[in-house]
């Protein structure tokens, strides 16, 4: 008898040990430090979003003193899969940009690929970032309007869309940057050991062959996507990243349809350590392309 008591108790310890340990996990995902300094400032911003029907957040860093008047161009950064738009400020280093001059804003996009749905017609995501997102932003902040003074940068899932965007709606912006960017999503074959991972994209992009697929695959989008109105394209990609193949394959695309870009494949794995340091590259390229032009 006390054998079993013995053994309740610790088999009740050890689940108490596991829920506090889950707890505290969870409590680690909610913190939130973003690495700011003395001269920018930052506002987290709810909205309704008309694509999805929802509120939605986004994060705002931006010059302390702006003049009077004066408008900033605006670069949109988007998370990856599993992130949220916290992880730009809390990962990176890329609120001291804003220094210079920049609007940096940071949405949430869930982890929808920033496609448009194809099997969850609430999930608009595309129409939240072209159409609610930018009106948003241009309604609240000191940004300069119009494309030659907007970008659009992501890591991962957020590469994707960001290159994705930028093809499907090139009138919106002049330069688009992909970090270690999931290009070859729409077009991943099925894989028994990813199962739960092949039905979201299943959610996400249709079945094999349809529609939102063909839409929405920057392989085939660069093939019709006219290469003289296209935004300058920025790539990088780890050299022990596996997304690095089809990165090398989406740059001679890139080449063989004469766009403006260039490709880097760049030392370290697929986390933010490596997309840090590939900061200054990206905004040094990003300012020879968007904004006011000496």
């Amino acid at each position: 008898m006390k054998i079993v008591q013995s053994s309740n108790r610790a088999i009740a310890f050890f689940c108490a040990l596991l829920f506090l340990t889950a707890c505290s996990k969870k409590e680690e995902k909610r913190q939130d430090s973003p690495r700011l300094n003395s001269r920018v400032s930052m506002r987290d911003v709810m909205f309704h979003s008309v694509a999805l029907n929802r509120d939605m957040p986004y994060r705002v860093v931006l010059p302390l003193s702006i003049a009077p008047g004066h408008k900033l161009p605006v670069v949109y950064l988007l998370h990856g899969l599993g992130g949220s738009f916290r992880d730009w400020t809390n990962y990176s280093n890329v609120a001291t940009f804003a220094e210079g001059g920049l609007i940096l804003v940071m949405p949430e996009g869930d982890s929808s690929y920033y496609v448009n749905s194809a099997q969850r017609p609430q999930n608009r995501y595309e129409d939240y970032i072209v159409n609610d997102l930018i009106s948003e932003v241009e309604s609240k902040f000191p940004v300069a309007p119009g494309r030659p003074n907007r970008a659009i940068v992501g890591i991962s899932m957020g590469g994707f869309g960001a290159v994705n965007l930028s093809f499907r709606h090139p009138e919106l912006f002049d330069f688009a940057a992909g970090l270690s960017p999931a290009v070859d999503a729409p077009t991943r074959l099925f894989s028994i050991k990813r199962l739960g991972r092949w039905r979201e994209h299943t959610a996400i992009f249709g079945p094999w062959g349809s529609k939102t697929r063909r839409e929405n695959n920057p392989y085939l989008l660069v093939r019709s996507v006219d290469a003289t109105h296209a935004p300058y394209i920025f790539l990088s990609c780890g050299e022990k990243e596996g997304f690095l193949p089809a990165n090398r394959k989406f740059a001679g695309l890139l080449a063989r349809y004469h766009f403006r870009y260039e490709f880097h494949p760049v030392p370290g794995g697929h986390d933010w350590n490596q997309w840090n340091q590939r900061l200054p590259d990206v905004f040094k390229s990003l300012s020879e392309h968007v904004g006011p032009k000496d």
